[in-house]
């Protein structure tokens, strides 16, 4: 406070009766009053009615700069809904709460949440200034509650030692840690649970502005990395995170089962303050690290933070992992968790390295560790986009069990009859066999397939895509089926007798691409 400013007690009541000998009282401390900076101190303020108001108003008109401090509930209530609280500065009397051999039930990037009764939990904040960390979560919430996401609003804030908390409502609120560490035959409940809300956060369409892009985040952690790998590493991790599509769906940003709270059947998400909107693989590398990468090191260290084993963990994940994208094929999860994986290490090799981790024994090992596995993954990724439709795999005989479980699982779920599942996996064993053989010899390489069901009658398409040699295998002359043993020449059967089975079969190179489309008509 500058030797300009003029600290005023307000006390009790100011009402019709006393506003003005209050008025008379405030202005004759304040000499030169259109030079002053006015700090009311409301600490002992009981009620204010609106004489009193306009005694405040008054003194605005002549001292621009003028605020309020230690506003009880009741009359910041007065003053929030006459808008006094946008004319000026307004800060309320936060009572304190203490934290001390509280249950902890949740752990974040930003803040630890504790119960404090049977009724009521606090989230109390890293950062000691932190009511404009509330004031964001506050927001937060409240608009991921109007677009459909069940989740707690904080009621109230308090002070807790030297920072601030917000106060939730949450009435015998058991987290998922709990549930599953308590109840271990829960666990697929929990899982089904866990999927649904995340399926719905992720279902959430977020006006444009209204939350964080993960993306332009994601490209500052990778920009970061570029002084702690080796360079073409770098540039290719850059170039992969900078290829993510924008999306403005939402996505929670720190979703683990610790922050989700199951309340009366009732299943609540919880720690808004790390909402964004951005591509799914954002999430599934948050959860990734929540599960396996942060505790590659240390896998005791799990049971202190989510309140169950290690081997616990791995199960939820790839339960979790299989439920939401769909599928059990291996393959599939594989692919999915390394683009996960890719973005959970880059982050927490950033974070570890920003705080400080390298002058450890403990974080040098956690740094070696991880960016070993980061530079593995790099070797053996080329993107971090995925498609719930789409397989990628490397191009080799040896994965076309895997490619036809995928496609299998597909037609599965498109109720296919078993004819045409059969004249299907005939011609996927065809292409991808020749894709395998031929598109990158004697080198190796990946491909993508993808499975799309449409239309009415209901139509399988089936797309091959690789980046080998230009190859139309659709330019080769058909076999002479008429021939004898003796006569034909040995190869060529597979393309023919896919374009037999199968309605039609298109091919095209395109941006240095051979794609081959299958369709049947199911």
């Amino acid at each position: 406070m500058n030797a300009d400013t003029v600290k005023i007690k307000l006390f009790g009541r100011i009402d019709s009766n006393n506003a003005a000998e209050t008025e008379e009282k405030i202005f004759a401390q304040i000499p030169g009053a259109e030079t002053q900076s006015v700090v009311f101190d409301a600490s002992e303020l009981e009620y204010i009615s609106s004489a009193g108001l306009r005694v405040i108003l008054r003194l605005k008109k002549t001292c621009p700069d003028v605020s309020i401090t230690g506003v009880n509930s009741e009359v910041y209530e007065i003053l929030d809904m006459t808008g006094f609280t946008e004319m000026l500065t307004v800060e309320k009397a936060y009572r304190v709460v203490s934290v001390e051999g509280c249950e902890e039930i949740g752990r974040g990037a930003n803040g630890t949440i504790y119960r404090i009764d049977r009724d009521n939990v606090v989230k109390v904040y890293n950062n000691a200034d932190a009511l404009a960390d509330i004031q964001h979560e506050r927001e937060v919430a409240k608009l991921a509650l109007i677009l459909g996401i069940p989740t707690a609003i904080s009621y109230d804030v308090v002070k807790v030692g030297e920072t601030y908390g917000s106060v939730f409502e949450l009435l015998n609120a058991r987290s998922f840690s709990k549930i599953i560490a308590a109840e271990p035959e829960k666990l697929d409940w929990c899982v089904g649970e866990y999927v649904r809300m995340l399926k719905t956060i992720h279902g959430t369409v977020v006006p444009e502005g209204k939350l964080p892009d993960m993306r332009e985040t994601a490209i500052s952690w990778a920009r970061f990395m570029l002084d702690y790998l080796p360079e073409a590493a770098g540039k290719k991790l850059l170039a992969m995170v900078e290829a993510i599509p924008r999306d403005d769906h939402m996505i929670h940003g720190d979703y683990h089962t610790k922050n989700l709270e199951l309340q009366n059947d009732e299943v609540l998400i919880i720690d808004m303050d790390t909402l964004a909107v951005g591509n799914p693989i954002f999430e599934l590398a948050s959860m990734y690290n929540s599960y396996v990468g942060f505790y590659d090191v240390d896998r005791e260290a799990i049971k202190k933070f989510q309140g169950y084993d290690y081997d616990t963990a791995q199960a939820f994940w790839h339960k979790t992992l299989a439920a939401y994208l769909g599928t059990n094929c291996k393959a599939k999860l594989r692919e999915v968790e390394d683009k996960a994986a890719v973005i959970g290490y880059m982050r927490l090799v950033r974070r570890t390295i920003r705080r400080g981790g390298a002058e450890t024994e403990k974080g040098r090992a956690e740094l070696e560790c991880w960016r070993v596995k980061l530079l593995e993954l790099l070797d053996r990724t080329d993107s971090l986009v995925f498609s719930f439709n789409e397989l990628e795999i490397e191009a080799v005989p040896e994965n076309l069990d895997d490619v036809q479980a995928f496609v299998g699982e597909r037609l599965e779920a498109a109720e296919c009859p078993m004819k045409a599942q059969m004249q299907i996996s005939v011609a996927v064993e065809e292409i991808f066999v020749n894709i395998a053989s031929n598109a990158y010899a004697p080198d190796k390489g990946s491909a993508t397939v993808r499975v799309e069901v449409s239309g009415d009658p209901v139509t399988v398409t089936i797309t091959f895509v690789d980046r080998g040699v230009p190859y139309d295998p659709l330019a080769k002359e058909d076999p002479d089926v008429t021939l004898s043993a003796e006569e034909r020449g040995i190869g060529g059967l597979g393309i023919f007798m896919t374009k037999k089975i199968m309605d039609d079969v298109a091919y095209e190179y395109r941006d240095g691409k051979n794609i081959l489309t299958l369709k049947k008509n199911i």
